[in-house]
């Protein structure tokens, strides 16, 4: 007998401790909607232990995005305010003096700003004031060595290896060819020369396209702080575009204080990659010097074979195009294997690095060396053809 929506809505309302005694089982989206409604809801093992929750900071986020995906706006504001009295979130959240001692991370930052709207007034500032000092914490470790790695790349692909006698860098020249000194005639033979590099605005455009959904939580937050990293360099053009269903085009909040511009974003919700990446082909104006870097579990909402056309059309176009599954410190990340699968034949880097290694992903990347080298080296998990 197939089993029909009432059921399944019924076996929903009754949650898992019915599953067996009804014989209705769930799968796709409403198995997903039903494991958001247990988390919270649920008495697991019948010991009147309400959540599934409380032991992980990573599947709090991950939960909050959840909900905003698969529930509207009006139920989510009632759940967030549920998890607040539910899951050990509540005491935390009233009382500004245990949320200064907490062990800030990126997951409790998620995590504030996930409830940014149903966060009490009286906590707000406590609030900020944990996710700034986060924001100062990250940028200590990530700041120099991203700005050290851009500015170098940059500086390498400009210099000028054909130059004008005009143009000659004189001091460079002599010292790339010093093993060409010829002591008899005191003098170098400048087999190399070496010119100043060519001054434009800006040397590459970047554009960061980045998944707003519920796992994506940490890999946003990271990607937020480099992107304003990165539009703090002169020689780089840097764009940030966030989506779940909606796009939001932050680029002009890049240049804020980034602690502004992560209580701007929304994280969680459902997922329109197509949609947004072409948001983004609008934006490419110099295809041949633009590094586009798609961070998504490739989880498509949308229309899937659009998206790969938009994709593919990018690389064709000489863009060099690549796809972060994961943004993070955890590694190993959620991700449709199968589409990975595809953005890899499409000739498209696909694989996951953490918050230290992206700084050397942009300069391989700002460079134009080969990518999927550069992450094998690394040991970065890659989706390859099969």
């Amino acid at each position: 007998m197939q089993q029909t929506e009432r059921q399944t809505r019924w076996r929903m309302i009754l949650g898992s401790q019915a599953a067996d005694s009804i014989n209705i089982s769930l799968s796709g989206d409403a198995l997903a909607i039903d494991q958001c409604l247990e988390a919270l809801y649920g008495d697991r093992d019948g010991k009147g232990q309400k959540g599934g929750l409380q032991s992980s900071a990573p599947n709090v986020a991950r939960w909050l995005g959840d909900i905003r995906q698969y529930f509207p706006s009006s139920v989510v504001r009632v759940m967030q305010q549920d998890a607040i009295e539910r899951l050990n979130l509540r005491q935390m959240l009233l009382e500004p003096e245990l949320l200064e001692t907490v062990e800030a991370d990126i997951h409790l930052v998620a995590t504030l700003i996930s409830l940014k709207n149903v966060i009490p007034s009286r906590t707000k500032d406590t609030a900020r004031q944990v996710v700034a000092k986060v924001v100062a914490e990250l940028l200590k470790r990530l700041q120099q060595p991203m700005q050290q790695a851009v500015t170098g790349a940059l500086n390498r692909s400009v210099r000028n290896l054909r130059p004008r006698f005009k143009e000659i860098d004189w001091h460079r020249t002599i010292r790339a060819n010093l093993k060409n000194y010829l002591p008899e005639y005191k003098t170098v033979i400048p087999e190399k020369l070496i010119g100043f590099g060519r001054k434009r605005s800006s040397l590459r455009d970047v554009v960061l396209c980045i998944d707003q959904s519920g796992s994506m939580a940490p890999s946003v937050v990271y990607s937020s702080i480099f992107a304003a990293v990165m539009a703090s360099i002169p020689a780089l053009s840097t764009k940030m575009v966030v989506f779940d269903t909606a796009i939001v085009d932050l680029t002009e909040e890049l240049h804020d204080d980034p602690v502004d511009l992560l209580f701007g974003l929304q994280l969680g919700g459902g997922t329109d990659i197509n949609r947004a990446i072409g948001y983004c082909q609008g934006l490419i104006t110099r295809p041949d010097d633009t590094v586009f870097i798609l961070i998504s579990d490739l989880y498509e909402g949308g229309n899937a074979q659009s998206m790969l056309k938009r994709v593919a059309a990018l690389v064709a176009s000489g863009v060099q195009v690549i796809a972060l599954l994961a943004l993070s410190d955890e590694g190993a990340p959620f991700y449709d294997h199968d589409m990975a699968a595809k953005f890899a034949s499409l000739g498209i880097p696909t694989f996951a690095c953490t918050p230290d290694q992206f700084p050397d992903l942009m300069a391989h990347a700002l460079t134009k060396q080969d990518m999927n080298s550069w992450a094998a080296k690394e040991g970065l998990v890659l989706s390859r053809k099969n």
